[in-house]
């Protein structure tokens, strides 16, 4: 599925439909793999999803601590993880962040930035998410699933 956001209110609609979509799965992590560009719309995503699953902390790209934790009330995760791979060199060094432990554990719900730098550590079932620029303030939203090529949200 494709789509233009033209501002903030349609990035966060947007983000609000997916991830109400999105159901835990039973053996492992809900991976969502973000590609873009700088400023392309990876961290705005995460911080509309996170507003929608009610986390009320303010959201920042964990560009320098790679990973940030968010617990989760009422919502079908525990916890949303919101993981910065720009700083990566190496899928290894995934493993630091105890990566295996956290994709087996299916209550967490997790976002990955720059996820082409660890592409080959991604479980199968992961959903691939891509911005691209347009514009100032249009961009493009484009959402590959494991199982279909387009979806709906």
């Amino acid at each position: 599925m494709e789509r233009l956001s033209h501002s903030l209110s349609d990035t966060n609609a947007f983000a609000g439909g997916f991830v109400k979509d999105l159901a835990p799965h039973h053996e492992s992590a809900s991976v969502v793999a973000l590609y873009g560009d700088l400023g392309s719309g990876k961290t705005t995503f995460v911080q509309a999803v996170a507003k929608a699953l009610g986390v009320r902390a303010t959201i920042i790209s964990p560009t320098f601590v790679l990973e940030r934790a968010y617990t989760l009330k009422d919502q079908p995760f525990a916890r949303l993880l919101h993981i910065d791979c720009y700083r990566i060199e190496k899928s290894d060094e995934m493993c630091a962040l105890n990566w295996d432990e956290k994709i087996r554990n299916p209550k967490n719900i997790i976002f990955v930035e720059w996820a082409e730098r660890i592409e080959d550590t991604l479980p199968p079932n992961t959903v691939r998410i891509y911005f691209e620029h347009v514009d100032e303030t249009m961009r493009r939203i484009a959402v590959k699933t494991p199982m279909t090529k387009n979806r709906n949200f």
